[in-house]
C-alpha cells in the first residue's frame, strides 16, 4: 500500500538514521583514500615543480619526453670522449707525458659519464612510469642500477682498450663513479627537469668542444702577444667568453626543452599542470652544476692522477692549479648564466594577469 503525502504514515521515518560513528567513519575511510591518491608514493602524484590537480593522465604528462633518444646520444658522447681520450694517451712518446695528458683529459671524460649515467638512469625511470610504477624507492633502485650499468661498461672499456699504465685504472674507477652518481641524480620525481638537465649538459659539452676552434682566433682578437702579461690576459678573456656562451647555450636549451615537454603533454595527453618557475630556474642551472659535481669527482677520485701530474714538475703543478681554478669559474658562470637565461626566456611567455571580474550590483 503506497503512502500519500497527506497520510498520517508519512511523518514516520521510513529509513533508519545513519548511526554517526559509521557516517565519521566512511568520511575517514574516504578522506584516508584522497590521501592515498595524492601522496607521493602514489603513481599519480604530481611533480612539486608543477600545479593542477593530481590524476592520472596529468601525472603520464610529467614524463619526459625524448628520454629513449637522450641516452643513446649520452653514450655516444661518453664513446667519443673515452676514444678521444685513449688516442691522445696512446700518441703520448714518454709516460710522464701521458699522465701530463691524461690528467688534461679527464674532466671531459667524467662531465660525459656524468651525463650519461644521467640520462639512462632517467630512460629506465620512465619505463617504470609508463608501466605505472613508479615508486620512489623502485625509481630510485632503478636509477642507481642504470647508472652502475653505464659505469661498469665504461670502466671494463677503459681497462680493455686503454693501456695498462697507473693512471688507467684511476680514470675508470673515476668514470665508472660519475656514472653512478648521474643514477643518483635522475632519481627525482621531476622528470621534465632532469631531462631539460641532460639535454642542456649535453649540448654544453658539445659546445665547449666545438668552441676550441674558436680559441686561436680569439687570443688574437684579444690581444695575445709575446710577452707573458698579454697571454695571460687573453687567456682570462677567452675563457670568460666561453663560460658566458656556454651558460647562454645551457638556458636556452633547458627552457626549449621545458618549454616543448609543456606544448607535448598539452597536446598529447591534455595535461592540465604547468610547471612553475623553480623548474626553469633549476633547469638552466643544472648543466653548471653537472660540471661542479664533475669537478668534486675528480678531485676526489682522481687526486693521485692530479698529484702525479702536478709533480712532474713546477710548471707543471702551476698548471694543474690554473686549469682546476678555470674550471670552477666555468661551472660558476654556466651555473648563473644558465639558470638567468632561463629564467628571462621564461618570464618573457607570462603574459598579463588577469583582472579580477567586477562583482554584481546586486551582490
Amino acid at each position: 500500500m503506497t503512502k500519500q503525502p497527506g497520510d498520517s504514515a508519512t511523518t514516520e521515518p521510513t529509513q533508519a538514521s545513519p548511526d554517526p560513528d559509521e557516517t565519521s567513519s566512511d568520511a575517514d575511510g574516504a578522506g584516508s583514500e584522497y590521501q592515498d591518491e595524492a601522496s607521493p608514493e602514489h603513481p599519480t602524484a604530481a611533480s612539486p615543480l608543477a600545479t593542477g590537480t593530481p590524476t592520472a593522465p596529468a601525472r603520464a604528462g610529467l614524463l619526459a619526453p625524448g628520454a629513449p633518444m637522450l641516452g643513446p646520444l649520452a653514450l655516444g658522447w661518453l664513446t667519443a670522449m673515452l676514444w678521444s681520450t685513449r688516442a691522445v694517451i696512446d700518441s703520448a712518446a714518454a709516460g710522464v707525458t701521458a699522465i701530463s695528458l691524461s690528467a688534461f683529459a679527464l674532466p671531459g671524460v667524467i662531465s660525459a659519464a656524468l651525463v650519461a649515467g644521467t640520462a639512462f638512469a632517467l630512460f629506465g625511470a620512465e619505463l617504470l612510469a609508463h608501466r605505472g610504477r613508479d615508486r620512489a624507492t623502485l625509481r630510485f633502485v632503478m636509477a642507481v642500477a642504470s647508472g652502475l650499468l653505464i659505469g661498469l661498461a665504461a670502466a671494463f672499456a677503459i681497462n680493455l682498450t686503454y693501456a695498462d699504465t697507473a693512471t688507467t685504472n684511476v680514470i675508470a674507477g673515476t668514470t665508472a663513479a660519475a656514472a653512478i652518481i648521474g643514477g643518483g641524480i635522475a632519481a627525482t620525481r621531476t622528470a621534465p627537469v632532469i631531462g631539460a638537465v641532460v639535454a642542456a649538459g649535453l649540448g654544453t659539452l658539445v659546445f665547449v668542444v666545438a668552441f676550441s676552434w674558436a680559441r686561436d682566433p680569439l687570443f688574437d682578437l684579444f690581444g695575445a702577444g709575446e710577452t707573458q702579461e698579454s697571454l695571460l690576459n687573453a687567456a682570462k678573456w677567452v675563457s670568460r667568453t666561453e663560460s658566458l656562451l656556454a651558460g647562454l647555450v645551457a638556458g636556452l636549451l633547458a627552457f626549449g626543452y621545458l618549454t616543448w615537454s609543456r606544448r607535448r603533454a598539452a597536446t598529447h595527453r591534455n595535461d592540465p599542470h604547468t610547471l612553475r618557475w623553480p623548474a626553469y630556474l633549476i633547469a638552466g642551472a643544472g648543466p653548471g652544476l653537472l660540471l661542479l659535481v664533475a669537478e668534486v669527482i675528480l678531485r676526489v677520485g682522481g687526486r693521485r692522477l692530479l698529484d702525479l701530474a702536478g709533480a712532474l714538475s713546477e710548471a707543471d703543478a702551476v698548471a694543474q692549479t690554473a686549469l682546476g681554478t678555470s674550471r670552477v669559474d666555468n661551472g660558476i658562470w654556466v651555473l648563473f648564466v644558465g639558470a638567468l637565461t632561463a629564467m628571462i626566456a621564461f618570464g618573457r611567455t607570462l603574459g598579463p594577469a588577469p583582472l579580477d571580474e567586477e562583482e554584481p550590483d546586486g551582490a
